[in-house]
């Protein structure tokens, strides 16, 4: 994979898709952030990836219900044309308390492709 220079971007200036996601997600609507993926999306999320929108609407459900946390957008870097990372600072009752999380998007036709969630 080249490697591409990522080149900070405004929080607001993020693709729609990716914002959609965001906020879909915060809110715990699964069926709005669904609407951000391609039918053949995956997303990797702490060492386990999920691919399809049954698996990953399964994914949503289950990380919005098993932890309580804050969440909050840190910094926004778009990578290429279709390429974004937006990091995020959790704190909540999981391992740890704190954490800042780099969420890797990956868009094909304005939809999230592939989405990576690590630290």
């Amino acid at each position: 994979m080249p490697n591409h220079q990522a080149h900070a971007v405004d929080p607001h200036a993020l693709p729609e898709t990716i914002t959609r996601y965001l906020k879909a997600h915060e809110a715990h609507d699964t069926a709005t952030a669904l609407t951000a993926f391609t039918s053949d999306a995956t997303v990797t999320d702490d060492g386990r990836t999920y691919q399809g929108a049954t698996a990953i609407g399964q994914w949503l459900n289950r990380s919005a219900t098993e932890f309580t946390y804050t969440i909050e957008l840190t910094d926004a870097r778009r990578t290429d044309s279709t390429r974004y990372v937006a990091t995020h600072h959790l704190e909540g009752n999981f391992p740890g308390g704190r954490v800042d999380l780099r969420y890797q998007f990956t868009l094909r036709n304005e939809l999230i492709e592939r989405l990576v969630i690590e630290p």
